[in-house]
């Protein structure tokens, strides 16, 4: 039994997303995607591209696309790097600036891709333990043998580190690459983008999935030093020269550029999540201060397993993870207004029982 499997496979534990039910019914609260559809300028850019002769090759350089993200973050194009989804960029990533004999540094809780990540390309890790209140102990992250990597905000957690405080870890790993993967930093206050002109060891991690609502589309891209980026081109080109398709690369044009209608769903997002955080404080949970479209929550009196079960039997879709150290939290996106009022029912209905016991 697995005779002809390499080392590699061996190694491996894949990564385990989020459930993907086929049921219109459900109310998907579990994956962090926006529940508002993308711009109708990227519906009309992708509808246009499919008169275009799809039997040719997309470019593999995606020039105008990172000359348009560069533009947004007031950078050249060889600032910029594309690739088909975030996970994908990180992967490149870790190829392109980690070592198989150093090791690197990520938070014992985080994006479980980076362990995933880690193991697959033979890199050895440390996992830093975050402090009681979940916060990163920022000087745990100083002078890594072989880089680090951090989500910000986090994940599951949704907590925030300010850009003051990422220049410092930055600033204190001269030597190695410090990765910032900022998959929900358009809900939070600001990105350390403006950090990497004068830091040529940062580079910042982003994607289109969450804040744009191209999470079906498959676009992430990275913000750093060119010569960072030119190891990710290379690194690409060594693998795919053509990760992204003609719509995916047409679609994320049309989304970088509609910045009206991107302010108007991130800031709803903000709204509906600053109205839910007290919403479920009145209902006896815990819940994480959030820059993230998510929050991360604890019930006093029913564990998060039972909330993650019952939810789901009401055709509702939270997030359970059973790491010990947060198996009692949930996480759930923010969806519409709508959305969050039936999830505050359902949640009614399976604590009001347990509160009169």
């Amino acid at each position: 039994m697995h005779k002809f499997w390499s080392e590699t496979v061996k190694r491996t534990e894949p990564y385990v997303p989020g459930e993907q039910l086929n049921d219109s019914d459900i109310i998907k609260l579990n994956t962090n995607e926006n529940p508002y559809g993308p711009s109708p300028k990227v519906v009309a850019a992708i509808q246009s591209e499919l008169t275009r002769k799809l039997q040719l090759y997309p470019s593999p350089s995606a020039d105008k696309l990172r000359s348009d993200i560069g533009q947004y973050y007031g950078l050249d194009k060889d600032h910029i790097f594309v690739g088909n989804g975030s996970d994908e960029v990180l992967a490149f990533s870790f190829m392109a600036f980690f070592e198989t004999d150093a090791h690197i540094r990520f938070p014992s809780i985080t994006y479980s891709f980076y362990p995933v990540y880690a193991k697959l390309f033979n890199i050895p890790y440390d996992e830093v333990p975050l402090n009681r209140d979940f916060s990163i102990p920022v000087a745990s992250f100083f002078q890594s043998e072989g880089g680090v990597i951090i989500a910000n905000p986090n994940a599951p957690t949704g907590l925030y580190l300010d850009i003051d405080t990422v220049e410092e870890i930055v600033a204190n790993n001269p030597d190695q690459v410090v990765i910032i993967d900022e998959a929900y930093i358009d809900f939070a206050p600001a990105s350390a983008a403006s950090l990497v002109e004068q830091y040529p060891n940062l580079l910042v991690v982003q994607t289109m999935s969450k804040s744009r609502s191209l999470a079906g589309l498959r676009v992430g891209f990275a913000i750093g030093h060119p010569e960072l980026i030119e190891a990710l081109i290379r690194i690409k080109d060594s693998f795919n020269s053509y990760t992204m398709d003609r719509l995916a690369i047409a679609g994320a044009e049309a989304a970088i550029n509609d910045v009206t209608y991107f302010h108007k769903t991130t800031n709803q997002i903000i709204e509906t999540r600053e109205w839910l955080i007290p919403e479920m404080k009145k209902r006896g949970f815990t819940v994480l201060p959030s820059a993230a479209n998510f929050i991360f929550a604890s019930h006093y009196k029913v564990t998060g397993e039972t909330l993650y079960r019952e939810l789901k039997q009401q055709k509702i879709l939270i997030r359970h993870f059973q790491k010990p150290a947060v198996s009692n939290y949930v996480r759930i996106s923010i969806g519409t207004d709508e959305q969050m009022n039936q999830l505050l029912t359902a949640i009614d209905s399976i604590i009001t029982p347990q509160m009169t016991n």
